[in-house]
């Protein structure tokens, strides 16, 4: 691999990798000073260090084009030899810019959303720090520097999902007195960001544990030098050792991308900052999982073409990803919180990415898989950094998270109207004119002709999938937007409040990404060839995997479709269909009352109550992890702490020594003739003893 960018010095070039990560580091670490000069300053302060980053990763971008790299390291910890560096390849290259310029939108949203709050330093400072993690999980060339920025985002997540850390109402999820299972389903600020704290801590533990694994036989961290030989990676695999290894490592990526079993914190995530709820689900945290898989993914592929065989890694990887995408669409059909069904949805597309990422190394032909997970990446996160912040716009204006206290905005809110159908567009897989088409038919397509075992399975859930996606979709945006009034709108309206379009800071930043959903999509099949062809050489080059065939053309399709599965393509325009069709049906002509609908029947009111408690996962999770070890835990305080050890051994205890001494006093007397009377008996006593 060349290690220089063309028209770009090596040091040059090194350099601009080196401050991607350090630069939102480094604004970070300077805000507290800026915010006790001028707090209106710590924005500007955060905006432009945060372009500064994205012009950065920008300037690495000719890198990915020629297929070229950067690989610069230092000593880090000289004692045991162990490096740190910056692995600049096509992968990290892409990931990096759409981290970087979706973060900057972001930034220059968050001016508008969060104006006027007084703890407005300290959001500049997370929302940073959160920005230079995931920059150093992107461009680190080890695991163990990876793990840093890991937790990094980890503890910036924490900070930013419980900001409102007052606790109000109005900053709570769920609703107020809801019940499932006995347990209420509203969540505090505090609370959610210790949820989501916690239950990413169950995955991290399990990547670390996998790290030391492979450290232990490989010696190294570094990405590079583990596909400098395979000797560590043949004892794994002689002693069972190397499909657990990473397997363990993915742990680390279902904490972080919230996939089944670990996906219940997302949905609490809401009480942060819509600004955070954005960066989350768009550019950072979320994305940091599957960034993981593609980054480990083809070391493990590349050993099973050394004849070391893994492809249970690769199963569980498919399999999870597309429960996630099932359970988690479900969900989305029914909940009434806008960030809500966001929040599901990003869940179950992450799951589309997982799934896409698994079955890659499942087939023959890896990089279809591979450019599919990716592309869908690249796709999500534009338009739904754009969902996220529309929502916000929403809620900025109306003062309310529940779409029910929406309805009728189109006319009000024209500007956000037409971007949220855009960016709802791409979400849905709207056919040949938007991003999520391209990238949902690209996955549809490797699914199906991977030729393994599990393809129709798989198939058939993504498919599924899609229909439910295009569906909610279509729900949320009529509900939002279509319909009458709600009471809540008129009322607020009665009272003198105006319904209006948000400020131009905010609006602009979703606009941008809306418009390129469908700019990028109308040039969506050439966009997928070009990763398709920047991928195959990258792993060519990089990991030894070849191409084993072209794509197959199709003849019975146009021209410029060429390349393209039919049978995906069928799939993908039949969901499409479906889905937006039953979402008009319902809730735009609303030709059908949803709610008398689902009340109609047994079945359909079961269902809708399945799906609307959250398959009752979350419940169990707190019934079997929080309520029962609580409830042993006062039953052993209670019981055996207090009853048992105070009142019954610690008593008894005390009483017994207390008598002992009284014994032992009594023998005191004080008198000499006493002394020697006892010590003559005794020394008579032994002697009988000695005698006998």
């Amino acid at each position: 691999m060349a290690t220089e960018a063309v028209g770009l010095p090596f040091e040059a070039t090194s350099t601009a990798a080196w401050l991607v990560w350090i630069l939102p580091f480094a604004a970070a670490m300077i805000m507290p000073g800026i915010g006790k000069l001028s707090k209106q300053a710590t924005g500007y302060v955060a905006v432009g260090f945060a372009l500064m980053s994205a012009l950065s990763a920008a300037s690495l971008l000719p890198l990915a084009v020629e297929g070229s790299e950067i690989h610069k390291q230092v000593m880090w910890i000289e004692a045991i030899g162990l490096k740190g560096g910056v692995l600049a390849d096509p992968l990290s290259v892409i990931m990096a810019n759409v981290v970087g310029w979706i973060s900057f939108l972001i930034m220059i949203y968050s001016t508008g959303y969060m104006k006027g709050d007084k703890d407005i330093t300290r959001f500049w400072f997370w929302m940073m720090f959160f920005i230079g993690s995931m920059q150093l999980i992107v461009l680190s060339d080890n695991l163990l520097q990876v793990f840093f920025g890991w937790e990094g985002v980890g503890l910036a997540s924490y900070m930013l999902i419980s900001f409102w850390y007052r606790d109000k109402k109005i900053d709570h999820v769920g609703q107020e007195g809801r019940t499932t299972l006995g347990l209420l389903d509203y969540y505090a600020p505090t609370h959610a960001g210790m949820k989501a704290f916690i239950m990413t801590k169950v995955g991290d533990v399990m990547m670390i544990a996998g790290m030391l694994l492979i450290f232990l036989y490989a010696g190294t961290f570094g990405f590079k030098e583990l596909m400098g030989g395979t000797e560590w990676a043949v004892a794994m695999s002689a002693e069972g050792m190397l499909v657990p290894a990473f397997v363990l490592l993915f742990g680390g990526a279902i904490g972080k991308s919230a996939q089944f079993p670990l996906n219940e914190w997302l949905l609490e995530a809401m009480t942060g900052p819509t600004a955070v709820s954005a960066l989350i689900h768009a550019a950072t945290m979320v994305k940091a999982g599957v960034f993981l898989v593609a980054r480990i993914g083809p070391i493990v592929f590349a050993l099973g073409a050394a004849g070391i065989m893994a492809d249970q890694f690769f199963e569980i990887v498919a399999w999870v990803g597309a429960i996630t995408a099932l359970l988690l669409a479900t969900q989305g059909m029914v909940n009434p919180e806008i960030k809500k069904v966001l929040a599901y949805s990003t869940g179950s597309q992450i799951g589309y990415m997982m799934m896409a990422l698994g079955v890659a190394g499942l087939s023959h032909q890896y990089v279809d898989g591979y450019t599919a997970g990716f592309f869908h990446l690249i796709s999500h996160a534009m338009f739904k950094a754009s969902l996220f912040m529309a929502a916000g716009s929403l809620l900025h204006v109306v003062g309310s998270r529940f779409m029910t206290d929406m309805g009728g905005l189109r006319k009000s809110m024209k500007k956000t109207y037409a971007f949220m159908w855009a960016a709802g567009l791409g979400l849905m897989g709207a056919p040949f004119i938007t991003t999520g088409f391209w990238s949902k038919d690209a996955i549809f397509a490797s699914v199906y002709t991977s030729g393994n075992e599990w393809a129709l399975p798989l198939f058939a859930i993504a498919v599924l999938t899609a229909i439910i996606t295009a569906f909610y979709t279509t729900r949320m945006i009529g509900m939002v937007f279509f319909g009458p009034k709600s009471k809540h709108i008129q009322k607020m309206e009665e009272e003198g409040h105006h319904i209006h379009e948000a400020s131009l800071s905010m609006w602009v930043p979703y606009g941008i990404l809306a418009v390129l959903t469908i700019g990028i999509g109308l040039i969506g099949l050439s966009t997928e060839h070009g990763l398709h062809h920047m991928f195959e050489v990258y792993l060519e080059d990089s990991f030894g995997i070849h191409s084993e065939y072209a794509k197959a053309e199709s003849s019975i399709l146009p021209d410029f479709l060429k390349g393209i599965n039919p049978v995906a393509l069928g799939a993908s325009l039949v969901a499409f269909a479906t889905g937006i069709g039953l979402g008009y049906i319902f809730y735009i002509g609303r030709w059908v009352d949803p709610v008398r609908f689902v009340n109609s029947n047994i079945f359909f009111y079961s269902i809708h109550k399945l799906f609307l408690n959250r398959w009752y996962l979350n419940a169990i999770i707190y019934w079997c992890f929080v309520v029962a070890p609580l409830w042993l835990a006062r039953g052993v305080f209670r019981y055996f702490e207090k009853t048992a050890m105070d009142y019954g051994m610690n008593d008894g205890f005390q009483k017994a020594t207390a008598w002992g001494a009284k014994v032992v006093q009594g023998t005191q007397t004080g008198v000499s003739q006493s002394y020697l009377f006892v010590f003559g008996a005794g020394l008579l006593f032994v002697v009988l003893i000695l005698l006998m």
